[in-house]
């Protein structure tokens, strides 16, 4: 049976709100357990559909969960020889790719079947493989089912150039690295917040490694890990979610304990491109009730240009947020979405909804605003599009029903609890039968 989101837009919302841990520390940490065999506890874990499915896969693989409590859960990878990953449980998340890099130091071997997640473009594998493979290992690609054999061999350290600045190929080599002998230096290596918690993840288990935060990594392989205590940091997407929420519906939102150290760049998008009114007040970021949502120009009057790139760049998990802010905003802007070529093709149900966009390619959509927004029955292609969606259904007037919000809790815990909370009229309704959209 599935379900759907019924929306009443128009709504002041206000209040409180307080944001999950980082899906994207939470997964590769998650997977980091398999390099130890003592206990390994992480808080803050968010409760969403992807953390489940990768505990699924844990589990298949033999870990067992000694305590899950609350945002706390503690792992023990003990008995994990002779395991195979589940090809259906790997499907359901792309983040499945990241038990590769652990089995293969833990293992020396890992079987994996094709990685699923959003279709949002192609998203190759690459460069994990050719990571891999540059330490040493054996890999295999069958051309007919694409299942991916990678066998360790001799592994040693080695110095790595990554093709692209991938965050899971990065992650991947790190914890390949984490049991490898000798030094492993992993350069153009993703610097993002959640690489650098694991990083830091991975030096409480005692692993040296130096450069964390740069886009050079320099790693000691140890014979053996400890397990111990971490925390995953906040979810910075989910702080851009609230923050596009916020700019495009009446009233005064504060979102509890957000990282200023880490929000430069989104800020810079949504204050100076959009002139989304917000304000630090502490840890608390507040997004104003008095909003006046304008394009900001570049020099002579030139259509300025909002675009996702490596971190410190705009991440491209919030470009879709900026894209429904931007069609409240007067003015006219280009967005730019270079790393998925399909990432963009929802737009056609802003455009139902009224908004004034024109996709010009699969990377490129030029927005001209403001437009009023009506209610529309959509569904929810991927998890960022499908909280696109939410946020526009709440802005427009009229009522919204979005399907398939399966995928939207894939990344966002208790969202429409965490919505109603702030006054939002949503409810999850049960749907016995398909709904054609």
């Amino acid at each position: 049976m599935s379900e759907y989101y019924l929306i009443n837009g128009g709504r002041p919302l206000q209040g409180e709100v307080e944001v999950a841990g980082n899906k994207n520390a939470a997964l590769p940490m998650l997977a980091a357990c398999l390099l130890t065999d003592e206990p390994v506890t992480l808080h803050n874990v968010p409760r969403i559909g992807d953390v489940g499915t990768m505990l699924e896969l844990l589990q298949g693989l033999g870990v067992k969960v000694l305590a899950n409590g609350g945002s706390s859960i503690t792992l023990q990878a003990q008995d994990v020889e002779g395991r195979r990953l589940s090809p259906e449980l790997c499907l359901r998340i792309r983040a499945s790719i990241l038990l590769a890099g652990p089995m293969l130091a833990r293992l020396g071997q890992v079987t994996l079947p094709p990685p699923g997640g959003d279709v949002i473009g192609r998203r190759r594998i690459d460069t994990h493989l050719l990571a891999f493979a540059r330490l040493g290992a054996q890999v295999d690609v069958d051309p007919a089912t694409h299942q991916i054999s990678i066998a360790g061999g001799n592994l040693r350290g080695q110095d790595i150039m990554l093709d692209e600045a991938s965050v899971t190929a990065t992650e991947n080599a790190l914890m390949a690295a984490a049991l490898t002998p000798g030094e492993t230096v992993i350069r153009n290596a993703a610097s993002e917040p959640h690489v650098q918690d694991l990083c830091q993840m991975l030096q409480g288990m005692g692993v040296c490694i130096d450069g964390v935060g740069s886009n050079t990594l320099r790693i000691q392989g140890a014979r053996r890990l400890r397990g111990g205590e971490f925390t995953i940091g906040p979810d910075l997407v989910e702080v851009g979610s609230y923050l596009g929420l916020g700019a495009v519906t009446p009233g005064e939102l504060r979102i509890k304990r957000v990282p200023a150290n880490h929000m430069r760049m989104i800020l810079h998008v949504f204050k100076e491109r959009l002139s989304v009114n917000c304000w630090f007040d502490g840890e608390d970021l507040v997004v104003g009730s008095d909003q006046d949502l304008r394009v900001m120009m570049d020099v002579g009057g030139a259509v300025p240009k909002i675009d996702d790139g490596p971190w410190p760049h705009f991440p491209a998990d919030l470009l879709s947020i900026a894209l429904v802010v931007a069609t409240q905003a007067q003015g006219t802007v280009l967005i730019h979405e270079k790393m998925f070529e399909s990432r963009l093709f929802f737009v056609d149900k802003l455009i139902s909804m009224g908004a004034r966009i024109v996709l010009c390619d699969p990377h490129r959509a030029v927005v001209v605003g403001p437009s009023q927004l009506y209610g529309q029955a959509m569904s929810s292609p991927d998890i960022r599009a499908g909280m696109t969606l939410v946020i526009a259904a709440l802005a427009a007037q009229g009522t919204s029903t979005i399907a398939n919000i399966g995928q939207i809790d894939r990344g966002y815990e208790r969202l429409d609890e965490k919505l109603r909370s702030l006054g939002a009229d949503i409810r999850r309704v049960q749907n016995p039968a398909p709904i054609g959209y």
